[in-house]
């Protein structure tokens, strides 16, 4: 069984086994999910289908050797489609960042002036070198105030937190190399490499891996979903597009959870025309072609 499978028998699984009522929010939040789910999966089949035509690797910067953190982005050989939202769209700057040097209390006093739960560490030239995190930094606490120690077949991944906690300074502490991103790839890219990482903010780094800002999770979740609002003016210009402007004001549109409702009347080669392209737009769930033919 292939990872995909895998995943999926998991998922039927978890559908399968009884849970508690939904709460009056739960169905909205579900949806929600489930629109994110939608635009990660599609950006990965893109990125596949990339990968089949012309396999590549991460980026890393090619003017000179790259440094340990290199922005790591999912493989593409085209440049974003017209429209999509980057990731410089939504990125926080300036983006906190802690000194190589930087001692452990410090590094603890920032995270919690930040209201991070995690910081990336840069060097004298503004390269991301890697990342310190709250668990870092609560592996380091705990060997102070346990002084534990691994056994002598103590397990690997204990024993290397121990030796990191040993350090006193941020490289000694931090994660390295770092997760990074590039701050013109696409949203539904970040996304997707958040989504395999599992991080809730990461560095956006140039391709010299500079610090150039931060993207948090939630900033890529808004982006990717758009609400009803905004569903609703992207069909107004599709109909603009599709539309002479005679036909225009005889559609209308209505747009709830998704699902876009289309009535009014239309010469039959244009209406075909308007419900392909509104079917194609990003977040629609259904389109509820109601039009008749003039």
């Amino acid at each position: 069984m292939n990872e995909h499978e895998n995943f999926s028998a998991e998922a039927a699984a978890r559908r399968d086994v009884p849970s508690r009522p939904r709460s009056p929010g739960e169905t909205a939040r579900q949806d929600t999910l489930l629109r994110y789910l939608g635009a990660v999966a599609t950006a990965a089949a893109k990125h596949a289908g990339t990968e089949a035509q012309a396999p590549t690797t991460l980026h890393s910067a090619t003017a000179r050797p790259a440094p340990p953190s290199a922005p790591l982005t999912p493989p593409s050989t085209s440049p974003p489609e017209l429209g999509l939202p980057l990731v410089r769209d939504v990125m926080d700057v300036p983006a906190a960042s802690l000194r190589e040097d930087l001692p452990y209390r410090d590094i603890a006093r920032s995270l919690a002036r930040e209201h991070a739960g995690a910081l990336p560490v840069v060097d004298a030239e503004d390269h991301v070198v890697g990342v310190v995190s709250e668990s870092d930094l609560l592996a380091k606490v705990a060997f102070e105030a346990s002084g534990h120690r691994p056994g002598r077949i103590g397990r690997l991944r204990e024993r290397r937190i121990h030796g990191k906690a040993r350090g006193d300074v941020a490289a000694d502490l931090m994660t390295s190399p770092a997760i990074t991103v590039l701050p013109d790839a696409t949203v539904a890219e970040a996304a997707w490499l958040a989504a395999l990482s599992r991080l809730k903010r990461m560095p956006v780094a140039d391709r010299e891996g500079r610090l150039v800002g931060v993207v948090r999770r939630e900033a890529l979740l808004q982006s990717l979903i758009r609400d009803d609002a905004g569903i609703r003016t992207e069909v107004d210009a599709t109909i603009a597009a599709c539309c002479p402007p005679d036909d225009r004001e005889n559609v209308e549109v209505a747009v709830h959870d998704g699902i876009v409702e289309l009535t009014g009347r239309l010469p039959s080669t244009t209406l075909a025309r308007l419900v392909a392209e509104v079917e194609e737009l990003t977040d629609v769930v259904e389109v509820k072609n109601l039009l008749t033919a003039a």
